[in-house]
């Protein structure tokens, strides 16, 4: 079986890394989110993951090479000292669970950094940036 995975940043449709670009072409399932806190890393977010928030994304049924591609981009190390750390977590989609991977950041990334208050970096990164256009990242 295909993994599925949850996505609040640049690999969200229209970001910068949209997950369109991989291949084989990942699965859109539906829009979703998690309980979470999203932090502001300057170019991209980082969830950090439980608590009273919530982190909007997107989850998508990828193949192996694409989790494999993930990993790469995340910077995921086997010991969880990369910058990223692979989580799986239940996600509602609908009226269906799905057990999805989570690219949780690491805690020792997040030092300093701001909260994105609605959980919401497509949203965020457009107040951040006015000329900021979802289509052209």
């Amino acid at each position: 079986m295909m993994p599925h995975v949850f996505v609040y940043g640049t690999l969200r449709r229209h970001g910068r890394n949209d997950i369109a670009r991989y291949r084989p072409s990942p699965v859109f399932v539906g829009e979703a989110s998690i309980d979470g806190t999203l932090y502001d890393l300057g170019a991209y977010p980082g969830v950090v993951l439980g608590g009273v928030g919530r982190v909007k994304g997107e989850v998508y049924r990828v193949e192996p090479e694409v989790e494999a591609a993930l990993d790469l981009l995340e910077e995921v190390a086997e010991d969880d000292s990369g910058e990223y750390i692979k989580r799986r977590v239940r996600v509602a989609v609908g009226a269906r669970w799905l057990d999805c991977l989570v690219y949780e950041i690491h805690p020792s990334r997040i030092e300093g950094r701001a909260v994105i208050g609605g959980g919401d970096w497509i949203a965020h990164a457009a107040q951040k940036s006015p000329a900021f256009s979802p289509q052209k990242e």
